[in-house]
């Protein structure tokens, strides 16, 4: 089980899926879905502090070169196409509810770029996406849940 647990919080907190796939990967390999949901929740919320370190560090060093340059822009310009009006108009909500829908392209690394580029204050950014995870976590572990037992009971 301690083997299922590193799986899902190292899937939670990976650009891959992040809990989307941490949570439900737990639930289907036995472990309880509050087990589940904890690990991939607090994995998925490291990502912010985690990310935005790494942003900054990353600027601070890397910026003369053209090729970073280039990367940065290119996902500068995906994260405000797809979060843009919504995070622009609505700030601290939009946020949330950007982190929070569990689809491909949203979560909490788009989530911190978006709140990067909006110039939203790091504190109320993280808060947003805290509670995006943990809305986004809960849905999958219920889903998850209830579609195992929905399938057993076949």
């Amino acid at each position: 089980m301690l083997e299922t647990l590193l799986y899902t919080f190292l899937l939670s907190i990976s650009p891959f899926g992040e809990a989307r796939t941490g949570i439900p990967f737990a639930i289907l390999n036995n472990v309880h879905f509050v087990w589940a949901f904890a690990i991939g929740a607090i994995a998925n919320t490291l990502v912010f502090p985690l990310f935005m370190w790494l942003v900054d560090t990353f600027n601070q060093r890397f910026w003369p070169f053209r090729a970073y340059k280039k990367g940065v822009i290119y996902l500068s310009k995906r994260a405000k196409k797809i979060a843009g009006a919504n995070v622009q108009k609505h700030g601290f909500w939009g946020l949330m509810i950007f982190v929070m829908i569990p689809l491909p392209g949203t979560g909490a690394y788009m989530g911190t770029i978006a709140a990067n580029i909006f110039k939203i204050e790091r504190k109320r950014a993280f808060l947003a996406i805290s509670l995006g995870v943990l809305v986004s976590s809960a849905f999958m572990a219920v889903g998850t849940y209830l579609g195992q037992m929905g399938l057993t009971l076949l």
